[in-house]
């Protein structure tokens, strides 16, 4: 009998050190979950359709959806917004946890600054559920704000990156694009400047420049002046004085007048310089004069040499299927094929003398255009790439130490510099046959 005693004993032990092993592990996590900062707002971001700020000694800010799901500013007057300044709202709006619960049943909401409170967010959903945020003071330590819900009797601290993240302005939340048409769309640029006129057709093959002549385009300056143009942004740095913006646009110097046009019409961007290097920009699309950047100016103010093609060959970083080379007596003939260039009898060649052929027809530059000097051509270069879609062909005639060339099918003379003709023709006749390979190899 004392022995099966001992053994109830044992067994009854064990069970309460089990227990109490048990309960000692579940306790933090309780406590844990007791102490975590309550949630005041979980909302999906998507559900978000409206958004109206109040503020003390401003105008009310009001954001919603419109019908293809972009943000706009529907007060204090219809504007366009830049979608990616919402995002830190919508994150701090959707997901706001607070940081402390300071009253359950708070009776005295003066104290908190939410009586009267210097901002209310009122949040609407997509089935009208709406929720009024309402934010107060700062905390006497300054590190959080007092915040509350409208209808919840509990007061609570937030961090103050919510509330930075929330309290936004008009300025902040604008779109400041001052041309709203995307770069990707437009298809013909006509710049009036100071130098000249001149248009670009562009289209998915590139860009051409159409007056004041038909040339070749430099496709790579093109796009930048279309860059420039459609990252014009507003530069609002300086306030919103719109009396004086526009006082300062209207005794400015034109620097140039710029139209752009796309599938969704023509827009217009103006932009004048003042005496102190500012520049100011109006704009068909957008109400109001701004400031901008000087970069715009500088971008604007340029002429047609600086968007022709100076290159004589389009090939661009594509190795050409074939190039033949005619320089007097002496001719040279490259084609690829694979990996490898062959000469005329089929020969590889040797993979170093070729490539360096091919990059100096590729890297034949103008240093400048001229309108005469071409005569007899000395020297005839073609070039066959694209798989054979696209041949180019180039003569260049010498007077004593000037070499000036002509593309086939233009009028247009391009000088070019004797050095790089120079190491052209010494590339060409240092080409060697590629060494036979060992056998075994």
């Amino acid at each position: 009998m004392k022995i099966r005693g001992l053994i109830s004993a044992i067994v009854v032990l064990a069970g309460l050190t089990g227990a109490l092993y048990w309960s000692n592990r579940q306790k933090p996590a309780e406590t844990a979950s007791a102490d975590a900062p309550p949630k005041i707002l979980t909302l999906k971001q998507d559900d978000i359709s409206k958004i109206d700020l109040k503020k003390k000694g401003a105008d009310e800010l009001v954001l919603a959806k419109d019908g293809s799901g972009k943000w706009q500013i529907t007060a204090p007057k219809p504007m366009g917004v830049e979608q990616s300044a919402v995002s830190p709202m919508l994150s701090s709006l959707s997901t706001l946890t607070s940081e402390r619960l300071v009253e359950d049943k708070a009776s005295d909401l003066g104290q908190y600054g939410l009586s009267d409170p210097p901002l209310t967010a009122t949040v609407t959903e997509k089935n009208n559920k709406t929720h009024e945020l309402l934010l107060g003071d700062q905390t006497p330590a300054g590190s959080a704000i007092y915040a509350k819900l409208e209808g919840d009797p509990r007061v609570f601290t937030i961090a103050t990156y919510n509330k930075s993240n929330i309290d936004k302005g008009v300025n902040d939340l604008r779109d400041k694009r001052l041309l709203t048409v995307d770069a990707d769309k437009i298809s013909k640029v006509e710049l009036i400047a100071k130098k000249e006129d001149i248009e670009f057709g562009r289209n998915k093959d590139g860009c051409q420049i159409v007056k004041p002549r038909p040339l070749r385009a430099d496709n790579a300056q093109v796009e930048e002046l279309v860059r420039t143009l459609t990252d014009t942004r507003m530069d609002l740095s300086g306030g919103d004085d719109a009396k004086k913006t526009t006082s300062a646009f209207a005794s400015a110097t034109p620097v140039a007048t710029v139209r752009v046009t796309a599938e969704s019409g023509t827009q217009e961007l103006q932009v004048r310089k003042n005496n102190k290097d500012d520049y100011y920009a109006k704009s068909s699309a957008v109400e109001g004069v701004y400031k901008v950047a000087s970069s715009v100016g500088k971008g604007l103010d340029k002429g047609l040499e600086d968007f022709r093609n100076k290159k004589l060959f389009d090939f661009g970083f594509s190795d050409p299927n074939k190039i033949e080379i005619h320089d007097g007596a002496k001719s040279y003939f490259l084609t690829k094929g694979g990996e490898d260039w062959w000469n005329a009898s089929g020969k590889k060649l040797d993979a170093g003398g070729a490539q360096a052929v091919v990059d100096k027809i590729r890297d034949l530059s103008a240093s400048k255009f001229v309108d005469s000097g071409f005569s007899a051509p000395r020297i005839e270069l073609t070039a066959i790439s694209n798989d054979g879609k696209r041949i180019e062909r180039v003569q260049i005639s010498r007077k004593e130490t000037a070499y000036i060339a002509r593309r086939e099918g233009e009028v247009s003379l391009y000088a070019v510099d004797a050095q790089a003709m120079t190491d052209l023709e010494k590339a060409a006749e240092e080409m060697k046959v590629a060494a036979a390979a060992l056998p075994g190899k």
